[in-house]
């Protein structure tokens, strides 16, 4: 049997008629439809020449064409590349011209700029906006929608997702249709998805959780999505009365807690709210199961393994904890230098292993032999510690990683740009915390002698640089950064300093 993962979700799709997607103005689209848009498409694909491994990159918005421009590179045997819609021009050259995509599909107003940054990593560019139109669209209608889907073995590339590099570099995790095939079969099971379940769907289509987690275990239960272009609080709770399931960050239940209209009346017909991408404070989950009578269930997952842990479905979900390791993955605390596991409840470095666990990074051998123990234990870069119980808590990140709104950013990329503006010394960013992000992007800077340089100056320097999720929330002006005997700047003290920088926001 074929492992290529639209087979393993929907190989018999074509001949289903039951409702996939039901988009915001109130259209639907059955599984079948879904089927041959996507077959239009790969055909289309495979017409201008992208087959077996070529990788096909997306920067778009989300749209029901977006996801069948997804599945089509699945079917096509092809790479899928998603990038972020906030990334800037000058970010994206890097993706690029690193993985070198045969084929880029993005927004019509970004076209100029990704034409002439294609050009040098030989690759073409099509269009396709937030309603689903663009020259990629137009030049696909005229194609069969059949499609005969490219077998792909286990270990055969499908997606490849760029992820924050220890040195500030980008860093490709190549996923494996055996990676993703056996985490959406697992979630879909652990979480009891069935074809009657409907899916308010508000996240982002560009990362793992939107779209590995969202989307292919939605495909796996053959069971329905409300497709929201955006978070939007009064339209998810509206949304709750005809719904059995919310994913989302912490960012969204914070801000449903908002809303005067939540209740556990509004809630009644839900099952499921599964939270994930970032931490999720203890007393969110303490105040949304006192409003709803629901305990969120929080989960664990990186892009380079997909979903580690997850809370679980009947059983005690704990405030503070990502829950127990998946079936068939095997998580253990190890001490950071000598890799030996360690006892319940001390705190070390979280490593995994399984078949969710990604094969290296795209062009970094070396990199990728670093991040591995012999053994074949991936080394996360999370620091945490196993209960007694088997329940995993995180309790910091030994890379300085910041997540801020379900994102990550790591804070090297932010300083060199704040350090070659005008008038600053040094920089040193980080994350402290933030009640609806998790964690804001905070710049800690050192003025040059005599420099008046101030914090509107440094953020529009940056406005133009870097994706807005990267963008400091706030920035401060210190005497000089505190560094060890070794020189080493101390982003501990920093993030104590400023612990409540953003108390009462």
């Amino acid at each position: 049997m074929s492992w290529n993962l639209y087979d393993r979700l929907l190989a018999t799709a074509d001949s289903d008629t039951s409702i996939c997607i039901e988009k915001e103005d109130g259209l639907v689209l059955t599984y079948a439809d879904l089927a041959r848009l996507s077959g239009s498409f790969a055909n289309y694909l495979a017409s201008i020449g992208v087959g077996a491994g070529d990788r096909v990159a997306a920067k778009v918005e989300k749209s029901v064409e977006a996801v069948a421009l997804y599945l089509a590179t699945l079917r096509a045997g092809a790479v899928y590349l998603p990038l972020n819609t906030a990334y800037t021009a000058t970010e994206a050259d890097y993706f690029i011209r690193d993985a070198q995509p045969a084929l880029i599909v993005c927004d019509p107003a970004e076209a100029s700029d990704l034409r002439a940054i294609a050009a040098k990593a030989g690759g073409r560019v099509e269009t396709l906006d937030r309603d689903g139109r663009g020259s990629f669209v137009d030049a696909a209608a005229g194609f069969a929608v059949h499609f005969d889907t490219v077998p792909r073995d286990k270990g055969d590339l499908a997606a490849i997702l760029y992820t924050s590099g220890t040195t500030g570099r980008s860093k490709g995790a190549m996923l494996t249709h055996g990676n993703l095939v056996s985490n959406a079969l697992t979630l879909a099971q652990e979480w009891r998805f069935s074809s009657s379940d409907v899916l308010i769907h508000a996240l982002p289509i560009f990362h793992i959780h939107g779209l590995f987690v969202a989307c292919n275990v939605t495909f796996a239960a053959r069971a329905r999505l409300i497709f929201m272009q955006k978070f939007d609080a009064e339209r998810i709770l509206e949304a709750m009365s005809r719904a059995t399931v919310l994913m989302g960050v912490p960012t969204f239940y914070v801000r449903l807690l908002q809303s005067p209209n939540l209740s556990a009346g509004a809630t009644e017909k839900m099952r499921l709210f599964v939270a994930g991408s970032a931490p999720l404070l203890a007393e969110t989950h303490r105040d949304w199961k006192a409003r709803t009578g629901h305990a969120i269930l929080e989960r664990y997952g990186m892009t380079e393994t997909g979903m580690i842990a997850s809370n679980p479905y009947d059983g005690e979900r704990i405030a503070g904890s990502v829950g127990r390791a998946l079936p068939a993955v095997q998580v253990r605390v190890a001490d950071p230098d000598s890799g030996a596991a360690l006892a319940a409840d001390e705190v070390g470095m979280i490593e995994v292993k399984g078949p969710n666990v990604f094969s290296g990074y795209w062009n970094m051998p070396e990199k990728t032999a670093s991040e591995f123990r012999a053994d074949g234990y991936f080394i996360t870069g999370d620091l945490g510690k196993l209960d007694p119980r088997g329940y995993l808590h995180i309790v910091g990140r030994g890379k300085d990683l910041i997540i801020t709104g379900g994102f990550n950013v790591y804070p090297k990329e932010i300083e060199t740009e704040i350090d070659a503006i005008p008038g600053v010394s040094e920089s040193a960013v980080v994350g402290v915390p933030h009640a609806d992000f998790g964690e804001g992007v905070t710049a800690a800077i050192v003025r040059s002698p005599g420099s008046s340089v101030d914090e509107g100056t440094v953020l529009k320097a940056l406005a133009g640089r870097l994706a807005k999720f990267k963008q400091p929330k706030r920035v401060v002006f210190i005497e000089a950064l505190p560094r060890n005997t070794m020189g080493k700047v101390q982003k501990n003290l920093l993030r104590d300093r400023f612990a409540d920088i953003y108390a009462g926001k």
